[in-house]
């Protein structure tokens, strides 16, 4: 008769067995996780962690099914044609190459990986990206910050698939130049990261929908006017750490601005009014103003001041952007009118949010 000891050592036995079994290609100083889904397990995907193991060892041999894999930390030099081309390579979603020594990718480095959708090259020693290295790529996030790129074209981009938006971080290199030089052909670039860079303008991006740009510690000195009329699709700038900057021409749109959206509320008797609107500072002190309010059937607006009822609050979400809020408890009669944010900025110039028009009704 088998004892307790004996059947826990058998049971952990035969466990190891099925971890080992279902990671059975997996190289032996690498550590591999499996992923199961569908109906009984029926589908599985595997992550391969192979980072610090050395570059002697690459091209390392993966699973099959592998989805992700880091091969960070190996000291590895230069990415060939073939050294991501083997049995497993072509699943891929994810690959990490941070940190190592890439100094130099072949064009076709990438071919076979036509399901990645993040790649990370940052920490490495890059000067430049071969014409069609991220040909087919489905791309969605690619990190080629902390290299050593001195100019930047982004038409590396173009023989990418453009109909999903892509992320591109180039913080942290030494940028001088960032530039789109092929006119006609689109770039689906959704947010692009150029902090810490050295550049001394803002870059030309005509033709791209940026929605976020990180100009952060760059050596900019002004921005001039219309640096930004191009980017009609920007919700999101960063200028802090520019510590150069001493001039912003008036006409920039987004600074100077408040961002708040046109509307019309119903809002029942002794309920509770929630408005923001977003002041567009760009870093620059000095200015003033919160909440205004015009009464029906009332011309001009007063400001509203913070009460038991009127609630009145601020978050600086960016260095760029401050939201301010308004919260007005106990809904009645008197609250209904116009509502809208009005900024005093320095030079006497004034700017104010969209209106929101509020309808009190009768309370349930």
């Amino acid at each position: 008769m088998l004892t307790m000891p004996t059947l826990l050592c058998l049971f952990f036995f035969l466990l190891g067995l099925a971890v080992m079994g279902a990671v059975k290609n997996c190289h032996p100083q690498c550590r591999c996780e499996v992923e199961s889904f569908g109906l009984f397990d029926s589908f599985s995907l595997t992550k391969v962690d192979c980072s610090g193991i050395g570059p002697g060892n690459a091209p390392v041999p993966i699973p099959l099914d592998t989805s992700h894999l880091d091969l960070s930390l190996n000291s590895i030099t230069s990415i060939s044609d073939s050294m991501l081309s083997g049995p497993g390579y072509t699943t891929l979603v994810s690959l990490d190459l941070s940190s190592n020594l890439i100094s130099h990718v072949s064009p076709k480095a990438f071919s076979k990986l036509r399901y990645l959708e993040t790649l990370d090259l940052s920490n490495n020693a890059l000067e430049d990206l071969g014409d069609g290295c991220f040909t087919g790529l489905p791309l969605v996030e690619l990190d080629l910050s902390e290299n050593r790129f001195k100019e930047f074209s982004l038409d590396v981009f173009t023989t990418r698939p453009q109909d999903v938006p892509i992320m591109v971080d180039l913080s942290r290199n030494l940028l001088t130049s960032v530039s789109k030089k092929m006119p006609g052909h689109p770039l689906n670039i959704k947010s692009l990261m150029l902090a810490g860079n050295r550049l001394k303008t803002v870059p030309m991006l005509n033709g791209i929908p940026l929605q976020y740009l990180n100009l952060d510690g760059n050596l900019i000195s002004s921005i001039e006017e219309g640096a930004f009329d191009s980017m009609t699709e920007l919700v999101h700038l960063s200028l802090s750490g520019l510590t150069e900057l001493t001039l912003i021409q008036p006409v920039c749109e987004l600074c100077s601005s408040v961002k708040a959206s046109r509307a019309t509320k119903f809002v029942a008797e002794g309920s509770r009014l929630q408005l923001s609107c977003e002041v567009l500072h760009c870093g620059l002190p000095g200015w003033t103003g919160g909440w205004v309010f015009q009464e029906l059937d009332r011309a001009g607006f007063t400001s509203l001041t913070p009460s038991k009822r009127i609630e009145m609050s601020n978050y600086t979400s960016t260095a760029n952007g401050t939201h301010l809020f308004l919260r007005i408890h106990n809904l009645n009669q008197t609250d209904a009118g116009a509502y809208k944010c009005l900024i005093y900025w320095p030079d006497s110039v004034t700017s104010s949010g969209h209106v929101t028009y509020v309808n009190v009704t009768a309370g349930a």
